[in-house]
């Protein structure tokens, strides 16, 4: 299945930041991993992915000198990752209107491989009617490839996980107005509120470790009204972010720097 990628390369830190003295700009996705931005990590794998065409890049209103021998669209973004997300998916569905599955792909996963990429689109031609398509990653997994990693799981009856950072979505989930997602991006600072239009029960069942992620992902589906498939990924790599300094350490070593 041919697709495009939206990527999310904005994410300035906060002066704060433990990872702030590492960035370019303040920018995340510039951190370096062997001279290489990380951001460019990932456009590499997009590149050799036969799967991937146009690539929307997020949050980078100019080229800070990314190299990619397919087409690139820089685009500003806004000022939420859902707002970023929204907009890729749009401009890529205005661009290329048959083109209606769409990968997201964080610039901070560098340690992603092609036949990842692979896997996730053929999950995708298997399952068509779906809108959304969001890779989780067991414990298991998780702390077999990257024992020290650290991440937080939700767990379910059935399953310890987390969450995924390559996913990919229909572009029809964005086509027509939904007054959910408005107020969703509303109540980003708002945790209870969020809670409650996505269901209060359903976190609620979370919570107490009583329903399986199965069951979870039909409930919240009805509620949203869509169609959404979570997928168990394999791949532990598509989860592991350089979100604090111990993990950039991690995936520093993993991809051959030596400090």
């Amino acid at each position: 299945m041919k697709m495009n990628a939206v990527l999310l390369a904005g994410g300035a830190l906060d002066p704060s930041d433990q990872l702030f003295s590492e960035c370019e700009g303040g920018l995340r996705s510039l951190i370096k991993i062997n001279g290489k931005p990380m951001v460019q990590w990932v456009l590499d794998v997009l590149n050799k992915s036969p799967e991937v065409q146009d690539i929307y890049v997020m949050g980078l209103s100019q080229d800070p000198g990314l190299k990619s021998s397919k087409p690139l669209h820089f685009l500003s973004g806004g000022q939420t990752m859902f707002e970023n997300i929204r907009q890729g998916v749009l401009q890529s569905a205005q661009d290329h209107p048959t083109r209606s599955k769409v990968l997201l792909v964080s610039s901070d996963i560098p340690a992603i491989q092609p036949h990842m990429i692979q896997w996730l689109a053929e999950q995708v031609a298997q399952r068509p009617k779906s809108w959304i398509y969001y890779n989780v990653v067991s414990q298991e997994t998780m702390e077999s490839r990257f024992p020290n990693a650290n991440r937080s799981f939700v767990r379910f009856r059935d399953i310890a996980v987390c969450g995924g950072d390559l996913n990919a979505v229909d572009t029809h989930l964005f086509l027509a107005e939904r007054p959910v997602w408005k107020n969703l991006t509303e109540a980003r600072k708002h945790p209870l509120q969020q809670a409650l239009l996505l269901g209060l029960d359903n976190l609620v069942l979370v919570a107490l470790h009583m329903a399986t992620l199965k069951n979870i992902v039909k409930r919240v589906s009805n509620r949203l009204s869509i169609e959404a498939s979570a997928l168990q990924c394999p791949f532990a790599e598509m989860a592991m972010d350089a979100d604090k300094p111990h993990q950039l350490a991690i995936l520093r070593e993993d991809l051959g720097e030596s400090g």
